[in-house]
């Protein structure tokens, strides 16, 4: 009898036992990911349910073969573990499987592909995207853009591994919902990426949407050569032939440290002859068609560090950025300069006529839509240049399977277009103070060039110092559901109410849809009947 009782006991003691060390099985519970590449080195993160051991394994083949061992430490006060590998040695523009293991968890077995040196000219691509924060009333609306946007293009126009035709993605901002709460790191962000980020290294910014949380700096291994009392708010990484400047917009940043830790970096950046273009990404707008309340005035000073560097420099530069949930383009008046809202990957859509709006010169498009950025860099033989293209996913109202809806190539090199010639009125004395300025055609050298915008100055001084008028206009300007620049040929500007009696100057100079100005048109000289002149000959 006892003998019976005791074989009772034993047996639910191994089954308590048995459930005790299955409870406490490790889980790979986010992960893997990859982060801070470059050709010869990367570092792969993953989260476990616990154990500190940290190991790659990985080889040029799937049978792998080779080991690397790295750290773990907490990321939430509980037993759960973020781990970090870095794999040094590697070939540059080489393709590599890994895997990671803690304790029994195991990976699948991934690919990467270790980017080029700016020398070896290698043409690449990169996807920019923003503001994938859960909408509750469209909480797939992220992995959507994932899977069927950026995966299916990739395998749709290339085929292949991801790895051999997407170098890195980039994110300026609200990653998740409340950074502060931990399950959303994973639920919202890892999970629905993790195809992706497996194979291709992430580099994000905070947004607003963060809260500034230690959950962001824990996840997220980035270059640590910004201000050493603002580690990895701003950062800057080489891939090929570009500088990717990364810089945290948000209150408690918005600082002179920043600001002048940017201008020595542009400063470098400018005497760096392996860096033919500027790619910054921060969260905040400094306008924003859209939602006009986003705007952020630090943002504003960032740019005008950028639009200098270009002008200064001949490197072409651009911004992404997010916040406002809709897709906007635009460029710098008088600087190779692109302002990329890359917004939405899952936020709610911020609609036309929903918030405050208004139509600002600097964008020639602004679309309430789904979508990702994809970018196309290529050296092409000494004549470096990146193709901007945005692919949407429509809207609540209608749906786009990754429409191409916008599209600008910006050249290293300067293409100017010929200069126009101004045709009337030329030298001569008009009675009427409602005029129209009038150029000859736009013509260029480029091939495939056209016309992208025209800029219009009227002085009463030979010298151009006193401007009466001072307009420009772009080919298009998509502005809710308009193109307000439809009927416009942009080679005549209309004037109206000029002061009688007066001499005047005007000129004009051609832009093409690449951003390369002309030089401005030779002067010319019309004047005005004075009052009593016309009333006498009328």
């Amino acid at each position: 009898m006892y003998f019976k009782v005791f074989l009772v006991q034993v047996f639910f003691l191994s089954m308590s036992l048995s459930a005790i060390a299955q409870n406490n099985q490790t889980e790979i519970t986010i992960g893997p990911y990859l982060q801070d590449a470059t050709p010869n080195s990367i570092k792969i993160m993953w989260e476990t349910s616990q154990g500190e051991e940290s190991i790659v394994e990985w080889g040029t083949t799937p049978k792998l073969g080779k080991k690397t061992k790295g750290t773990a430490f907490e990321v939430n006060y509980t037993d759960s573990r973020i781990h970090e590998v870095e794999l040094k040695g590697l070939e540059r523009l080489s393709m590599y499987y890994y895997r990671v293991r803690t304790a029994k968890a195991v990976s699948d077995i991934y690919q990467f592909k270790t980017p080029a040196f700016a020398k070896d000219q290698e043409a690449f691509r990169l996807v920019a995207m923003s503001d994938m924060q859960i909408d509750s009333g469209n909480p797939d609306k992220f992995a959507e853009i994932i899977q069927d946007g950026v995966l299916s293009y990739l395998k749709k126009e290339f085929g292949g591994a991801v790895p051999e035709n997407l170098g890195l993605v980039m994110i300026p901002g609200d990653l998740v919902t409340d950074g502060a709460r931990y399950y959303q790191w994973k639920e919202h962000f890892f999970d629905p990426a993790k195809e992706l980020f497996s194979q291709v290294p992430v580099y994000p910014v905070p947004g607003n949407h963060e809260r500034n949380s230690i959950y962001f700096f824990k996840y997220f291994s980035l270059p640590k050569n910004g201000h050493p009392a603002y580690n990895e708010h701003y950062w800057y990484k080489d891939h090929g032939n570009i500088r990717i400047i990364g810089l945290d917009s948000n209150e408690g940043y918005r600082n002179h440290f920043q600001l002048d830790w940017l201008k020595e970096v542009l400063k470098k950046t400018a005497e760096n002859d392996s860096i033919d273009f500027v790619f910054a990404q921060l969260h905040h707008p400094h306008k924003s068609e859209l939602w006009l309340d986003g705007e952020e005035d630090f943002t504003g000073k960032v740019v005008e560090q950028l639009e200098n560097f270009s002008t200064e420099t001949g490197k072409p530069s651009l911004h992404f950025f997010g916040h406002t949930h809709g897709y906007s383009r635009g460029q710098s008046r008088d600087h190779k300069h692109l302002w990329i809202n890359v917004a939405t990957a899952g936020g709610n859509i911020d609609y036309w006529g929903e918030f405050a709006q208004r139509n600002y010169d600097e964008f020639t498009v602004t679309q309430d839509e789904y979508g990702f950025v994809m970018v196309e860099v290529d050296p092409n033989q000494g004549d470096p240049k990146f193709t901007v293209k945005r692919f949407s996913r429509g809207n609540e109202n209608l749906h786009r399977e990754n429409e191409l809806r916008d599209s600008v190539t910006v050249w290293r090199f300067d293409k100017k277009p010929k200069t126009p010639e101004g045709i009337s009125p030329k030298n001569t004395q008009l009675k009427s103070t409602e005029i129209i300025l009038k150029a000859d055609a736009f013509e260029s050298d480029l091939s495939n060039a056209k016309h992208g915008a025209s800029h219009w100055q009227l002085s009463q001084t030979p010298d151009f110092e006193k401007l009466i008028v001072d307009s420009w206009k772009q080919y298009e300007d998509w502005y809710s559901y308009q193109n307000l620049q439809k009927d416009d040929d942009l080679t005549d500007e209309k004037v109206h109410r000029l002061p009688a009696g007066q001499t005047y100057y005007w000129r004009v100079r051609y832009r093409d849809q690449n951003l390369n100005w002309s030089e401005w048109s030779e002067p010319s000289q019309f004047s005005t009947l004075s009052e009593e002149s016309r009333r006498a000959e009328e």
